[in-house]
């Protein structure tokens, strides 16, 4: 079994090292590559400072919004558990890793290590080089449905970021016609386009007694001293 987690985030701005911090952290499991049943990790999250003007242009989350939401410190450890040691599946995964690790650095945490991270933009240009590689784009091209994204949103953006995932892997078809999760999830069928086969009772054939005798009559006919009829020696 493979356990990734696909993630984004939504920051203040471009850079931790001019004061900017996370205010949204989406995050979904992957099972084999694929969102399982699990509930995703969803967080907003109090920067402890002004929210600039361009930065609420592209995610919509305000200043008034974020007061009553938790700081980083404060969720740290249930961020922590839910990306337990998984590869981390991430769109420009260096902007996201930078912060995740500026945030844990302040609330006395090890940093995650840069290598765990899965960076897809750097997939999608091996791919498609020359080729726009945003996530806009990318759903675009593999026409997967992005129309609720009037704006960034970490979850949201995670969510689509799987199903890009899977495509720059190769497409659901890899999966051997099954998604991966738990029993009892949304998530835990058959890929699009296969169908499940109704079970059947099996038929009963019954051999009448005319049938019988006929079969024996046959027998007795044209073969002469069968081997299955001679009991076997000393019975």
């Amino acid at each position: 079994m493979i356990r990734e987690i696909a993630l984004d985030t939504e920051t203040t701005g471009l850079d931790p090292k001019n004061g900017h911090r996370l205010v949204e952290i989406g995050a979904i499991e992957l099972i084999n590559h694929i969102p399982s049943a699990r509930d995703p990790f969803h967080i907003y999250i109090n920067p402890q400072r002004s929210m600039p003007e361009d930065a609420y242009a592209v995610h919509g989350i305000s200043e008034a919004f974020l007061q009553d939401k938790p700081p980083f410190s404060e969720v740290a450890q249930s961020f922590l558990d839910f990306v337990g040691e998984s590869p981390l599946v991430i769109h420009n995964a260096a902007f996201d890793m930078k912060f995740i690790n500026y945030e844990l650095s302040l609330a006395g945490r090890d940093e995650i290590p840069v290598s765990r991270a899965i960076d897809t933009v750097t997939m999608a240009r091996k791919k498609f080089p020359g080729s726009p590689v945003n996530l806009d784009a990318l759903c675009k091209r593999f026409n997967i449905d992005n129309s609720n994204r009037t704006l960034h949103g970490a979850l949201i953006d995670a969510d689509l970021l799987a199903g890009v995932y899977i495509e720059l892997l190769g497409g659901r078809q890899q999966g051997l016609g099954f998604q991966a999760g738990t029993s009892g999830g949304g998530t835990n069928k058959r890929i699009a386009g296969s169908k499940t086969r109704p079970h059947r009772t099996p038929r009963v054939f019954a051999v009448s007694e005319a049938e019988k005798q006929r079969h024996a009559d046959f027998i007795a006919e044209k073969l002469a001293d069968p081997l299955w009829l001679k009991a076997p020696a000393g019975q």
